[in-house]
């Protein structure tokens, strides 16, 4: 799906650099991977102490 999008030139060749990408493409297509993968971890973290379990159980 073709999409403009207005991003900071500076900006996209720090996150090229810094995450070792060929293209501008490899960053922004990896961008939203890594956002949604950290919104799940930290949905998980919520969790802690909040779900219950038997101590017995082996």
């Amino acid at each position: 799906m073709p999409t403009n999008l207005a991003i900071d030139d500076k900006l996209l060749e720090m996150a090229k650099d810094i995450g070792k990408h060929k293209t501008k493409k490899a960053v922004v297509t990896e961008a939203p991977q890594e956002y949604i993968q950290r919104r799940k971890q930290f949905q998980i973290t919520k969790l802690f102490g909040s779900v219950e379990y038997d101590e017995e159980y082996n």
